[in-house]
């Protein structure tokens, strides 16, 4: 009996390289760029990232959205978005790639990197007291699959671990903190702040002066430190500053922003107490990602249900 025909996946990704990813699921299904007609009904799932609204109007056999990178806000800005399962990324490397980022820039704040760096441009050999992990506490804005991961490395490594989550649901080895009525408790037993959290409009701006003044400054690392690798849009950069200029904050390491890339004549760029990388904290690897989503659309097609969907009511 010959195999059923696969349906074709349409594939927009701003900001990536569309012919690796192209050449990666071609591996398993057909793959457009471009909407060839209004109506295609050879199109049964889309591998999206950034892209316009609007776009998935006029596919009626589209069976699933995939999105292109961790977050699924930009899904949400669709006001046309059909009514499909979406599914999440969710890759060991993609997990892996943002632990090494937390871990790296919290060791950075805590060996005191921004003192040492700032000592070599003076040529200057002092040595300052340095606290040991167990006395800073890291406090992780979001437990789902990345926070978690991020929790048990630093664990490893001796430090204490906050969570906070919508849910409060418990974590092994994490104090885990639930709701807007455990947030100020959170963040004032917090040191060092890391922020993974889902963008959503509940935690749009979520990351201001108000909250960051709330965090703990009376501890061993002499100051509060903020670090993001969740979405731009949860922080407020001016009151990121402000908070740096009036010693509510001691240092912030910051890889999403409000507009990127970054504009030129953001003072994040030089302030010397802030540490910008270009949205690089775990980057999507269509290597790893495409045979994940292959799978899935091969199991969908099967009847089997789908993996890691979209909570459309909680927003991710």
């Amino acid at each position: 009996m010959q195999a059923p025909v696969k349906g074709r996946v349409l594939l927009s990704v701003a900001g990536f390289d569309p012919q690796h990813w192209r050449k990666r699921l071609s591996a398993g299904r057909e793959v457009v760029l471009d909407r060839e007609r209004p109506v295609d009904t050879s199109i049964h799932y889309a591998v999206v990232w950034n892209r316009h609204p609007g776009l998935l109007v006029g596919l009626p056999n589209l069976k699933a959205v995939f999105s292109g990178g961790a977050g699924v806000d930009h899904l949400f800005a669709d006001p046309d978005l059909p009514d499909v399962p979406i599914v999440r990324v969710v890759a060991d490397n993609l997990t892996q790639y943002m632990t090494e980022y937390v871990v790296w820039r919290v060791l950075d704040h805590h060996r005191q990197g921004f003192l040492y760096r700032a000592q070599q441009r003076r040529k200057a050999w002092i040595e300052p007291p340095q606290p040991a992990a167990n006395r800073v506490s890291v406090g992780i804005m979001g437990m789902g699959e990345l926070g978690r991961a991020a929790a048990r490395a630093l664990l490893t490594l001796g430090f204490r671990v906050n969570g906070w989550s919508r849910s409060g649901a418990p974590v092994e080895g994490v104090d885990v903190y639930g709701g807007s009525a455990g947030l100020d408790a959170f963040l004032g037993a917090t040191d060092i702040l890391v922020v993974l959290l889902p963008l959503t409009p509940a935690t749009t701006g979520i990351v201001d002066h108000v909250l960051l003044s709330k965090l703990r400054r009376d501890n061993a690392l002499g100051g509060a430190v903020l670090i993001n690798a969740g979405r731009g849009l949860l922080q407020n950069s001016a009151d990121i500053l402000r908070a740096l200029d009036d010693g509510v904050l001691k240092e912030a390491s910051l890889d999403v922003f409000e507009s990127e890339p970054l504009p030129e004549t953001s003072r994040l760029w030089t302030h010397e107490r802030v540490f910008v990388t270009p949205h690089a904290a775990a980057a999507s690897d269509p290597d790893h990602l495409a045979t994940f989503m292959l799978e899935q659309m091969d199991a969908c097609d099967r009847g089997e249900p789908l993996r890691n969907l979209v909570d459309r009511k909680a927003g991710y």
